[in-house]
This record gives structure tokens, C-alpha cells and sequence, in this order.
């Protein structure tokens, strides 16, 4: 039978709850800062998260079963969400809404798949592999999410774009910093180019946090120019991961591969309290 438009709304607004779920079950940093978003981004961006990361899901946890079949499987389903303008899979029908809604290229999609792909055999990365992977895993979807914060304005994405990559690119860094011996040990990989996981020592530790630092130095610059209606959101997200790469980078060499580093809530409730006033304040 045919849906009514009210019907609609309900098959639409369930596939957006089970989005918004997705992000608050996997991360209270990103949770935290969609809050703080215009209302009616907030659920986009659940879309987006969800949709990456499912995807992640099936490259770094779901061990026992066939993973190139289920991320082959992932792909198609995408493919034909966002020809056919819907799907039964909440997750994918949510993305797809978005997707049409901001006019989100598929490049970025397929983009991001790749890099998904390249997780289920590629364990260690050159320069070059390095950066490619980090712009499929990372940058391209910051750009997803800047289709939404710019609401349609081509000329806004085209100004902010390179900073939205930058800034994408430090959250993966500090991912993989903070993640190092989990994804060695795990996983068997080694994200950095050229590390050797053990015999990392404060020396290779520096010489990624002055990486990450050049990213976070021109990424800011970016996050001023943003709209009202997203700036205070990316900003209290990217106040999280400052926060979290400066207790990184206090720690020696050794920690990191001891104990993962992290923020307690209650820290990240104060970092967003702070932000909402800088920004009340003009002082971002």
C-alpha cells in the first residue's frame, strides 16, 4: 500500500532516531557538540556519523564474520539507497535523506568506502598511502558534514573546504595516536608512515604531534569563519580533541602504549560550558 505523507514522516523520523542512537552510544564528545548545533542540523550529522561509523564497525570489530562480503554488501546497499532514494536499513535511509537533502557528492562516498576497503588487508602505509587513507577515513567526511553547516551555500564549501579537511585530518591523527597499541596489537596495523610501533619513542611522538598541531593551527582559522548556526558545535568538538592532544602530549612515549588516554564527561561538559561562552562572548 501506498505510504501517506504522515507515514512518511514517521518511516523518516525512525530512521533519524536510530542515528541519533548510533552517535550517542559511540561517542558523548561528538554527541556533546551536535548538541550545541542549529536544531535542524543535528540530525544530519547523526546521519553522517552513523552511517561512517557502521561502516567502520565492519572493518574493526566484526572479526568472525566474512568482512569483505559484509563491506561489499555495505557499498551496494549505499549505492542503491542513494539511486532509489530510500532504504530499509534505518541507517543507510537516514544518510541517504541527508545526502539528497545538502547535496552531498558521491565522490566523498565513495571515497570514504575505499578507505574502509583498504582496512580489510592493508596493515602498514607509506607517505603517500598514508594521506590517502586519512583523506577517505577522515577529511572527506568533514566535508559531508560542511555540505550540511553551509545549508546549500557552494561559495561558503568552497571557502571552508580546505580548513574542514584540516581539521578532519587532526581528529584521525589524534585517533590513531591515542589508539596506537590497540590498532597494532588488535589489528595489526600501523597507520604512521615509516613507525615502528615498538620501538616508538618520544622522538616519534613529537615529530606526529607537530603534525597534528599545523593541522589544529589552520583548522581554527576555519572554524571562525562558520556560520553562527554550526560554529559553536565544531568548535566545542574541536576544544575535545585540543584537550585530549594536550594530555597526549604530556604523557611520555611509554604511556601511550600502556593505557589509552582519555577525557572524563565531566571535563567535556566544562569544555562545552566554556566554548557556549566564548562564543556567547565573541571570543572565538
Amino acid at each position: 500500500m501506498n505510504m501517506t505523507i504522515s507515514q512518511r514522516d514517521i518511516f523518516d523520523r525512525v530512521a533519524f532516531a536510530g542515528s541519533r542512537n548510533i552517535t550517542r552510544s559511540y561517542s558523548t564528545s561528538f554527541s556533546f557538540g551536535i548538541r550545541l548545533l542549529k536544531k535542524s542540523m543535528r540530525d544530519p550529522i547523526c546521519a553522517i556519523y552513523g552511517f561512517v561509523r557502521y561502516a567502520d564497525e565492519i572493518v574493526d570489530t566484526l572479526h568472525e564474520f566474512d568482512k569483505p562480503s559484509l563491506l561489499a554488501r555495505f557499498r551496494k546497499d549505499t549505492v542503491d539507497a542513494v539511486e532509489m532514494k530510500i532504504s530499509m536499513n534505518p541507517v543507510l535511509h537516514a544518510f541517504q535523506l541527508t545526502f539528497h537533502r545538502y547535496g552531498i557528492s558521491f565522490d566523498l562516498v565513495d571515497r570514504f568506502l575505499v578507505s574502509m576497503e583498504m582496512d580489510l588487508d592493508q596493515k602498514a602505509y607509506d607517505r603517500r598511502g598514508y594521506e590517502d587513507y586519512i583523506l577517505g577515513s577522515a577529511e572527506v567526511v568533514g566535508l559531508m558534514c560542511l555540505r550540511v553547516f553551509t545549508e546549500g551555500d557552494d561559495a561558503s564549501y568552497e571557502l571552508l573546504k580546505p580548513y574542514a579537511m584540516r581539521l578532519g585530518a587532526a581528529f584521525q591523527k589524534i585517533n590513531f595516536l591515542r589508539d596506537l597499541n590497540a590498532d597494532f596489537e588488535g589489528l595489526g596495523r600501523a597507520y604512521f608512515p615509516g613507525l615502528q610501533v615498538d620501538r616508538f619513542d618520544d622522538y616519534a611522538k613529537a615529530r606526529i604531534e607537530k603534525e597534528i598541531e599545523e593541522d589544529f593551527n589552520v583548522s581554527l582559522v576555519g572554524i571562525q569563519m562558520l556560520p553562527k548556526s554550526s560554529r559553536l558545535g565544531v568548535y566545542t568538538a574541536y576544544l575535545y580533541y585540543r584537550r585530549l592532544f594536550d594530555k597526549i602530549r604530556s604523557v611520555p612515549s611509554e604511556r601511550i602504549l600502556d593505557e589509552r588516554i582519555r577525557i572524563p564527561n565531566s571535563e567535556k561538559i566544562a569544555l562545552a560550558a566554556g566554548s557556549y561562552i566564548r562564543n556567547s562572548l565573541n571570543l572565538l
